[in-house]
């Protein structure tokens, strides 16, 4: 037989079975009445089944075309599925989203951005992991990440960036540290201190910056001990190893015996950027850039 069952030949038979009029089927297909008889015919031919009984006075399904109605109302609706998914694939609606972030964005921004994603992109899955400034650059050039949220300012050609929060800082101390009321004196006290600090490798900028925070009340820091980790560096605080300076924000979530100090009067501040790759073809990626963008507020 010179020819093979096609979608046109499934539309045709769906339409008529659906009408049981060759008249009102063929009008509702564009085409003429004998078109739509001969395809039907080469349906019946093609499955070696008689789908209709004709009679003068009406047309009805017969049990095999019924059968086959059942199944192609299913492969048209599944079809109308998938061209959905695509539409939604294509707008950036459905899809995986990798995203890295450090810790002090955990308790407000990462957990706001999936509850808005959830109710304006609820086909965007995601995949969340903390992780420090420069893995997550890292990570972003060589397309593992899609974007990342990190307290850096300055990056490589290709890097987009936007201010999403900005905090203040506070000096974390054991509990019973004496220090309460911070002020340019009181601060200048702590020269003899030893600091632990955010490693210099991760983000030199940050690390610069907390330097700066020291040398403006009259002295440079004894740094005793670095890390890439805030667990860590409250932990060395809470044995009484040191103290530190961190974002205000990054006070939430953990339940150590050390107290933080906001610097409020201090004209520091740390700002939290979300990154991406200009070139990334995630077409999730524009979507939750412009959500990002338009609703999440920068707050000092």
């Amino acid at each position: 037989m010179g020819y093979q069952i096609e979608l046109r030949h499934l539309k045709y038979f769906q339409v008529l079975a659906e009408e049981l009029k060759f008249r009102k089927a063929a009008e509702r297909l564009y085409i003429s009445q004998p078109g739509l008889s001969r395809q039907i015919k080469q349906m019946e031919e093609l499955f070696n089944v008689s789908l209709f009984d004709r009679t003068k006075k009406k047309v009805e399904l017969t049990p095999a075309g019924i059968y086959l109605k059942n199944e192609v109302d299913y492969i048209f609706n599944h079809l109308d599925t998938i061209k959905q998914q695509l539409d939604n694939i294509a707008q950036g609606k459905e899809t995986e989203l990798r995203i890295g972030f450090l810790g002090s964005a955990a308790q407000k921004v990462i957990p706001e951005l999936v509850f808005r994603l959830s109710k304006e992109y609820p086909g965007i899955r995601t995949i969340l992991e903390e992780l420090p400034n420069k893995l997550q650059i890292d990570l972003l050039e060589k397309n593992k990440l899609d974007m990342g949220f990190v307290r850096m300012q300055q990056f490589a050609e290709g890097i987009s960036k936007h201010l999403i929060h900005q905090d203040t800082f506070s000096l974390v101390l054991p509990m019973d540290h004496p220090l309460t009321n911070p002020s340019y004196e009181t601060i200048k006290s702590l020269s003899s201190e030893p600091f632990i600090f955010f490693s210099s490798e991760d983000s030199p900028f940050y690390h610069d910056l907390i330097m700066g925070i020291c040398e403006d009340h009259g002295f440079r820091p004894q740094v005793f001990h670095k890390s890439a980790n805030a667990l860590t560096i409250y932990k060395l605080v809470e044995e009484g190893l040191g103290i530190a300076i961190v974002p205000t924000g990054l006070q939430y979530g953990y339940d150590l015996k050390v107290k933080f100090v906001e610097l409020s009067y201090i004209p520091q501040k740390t700002e939290l950027y979300v990154i991406w790759k200009e070139s990334n073809r995630n077409p999730a990626l524009t979507n939750v850039v412009e959500l990002l963008i338009k609703r999440h507020k920068v707050t000092g």
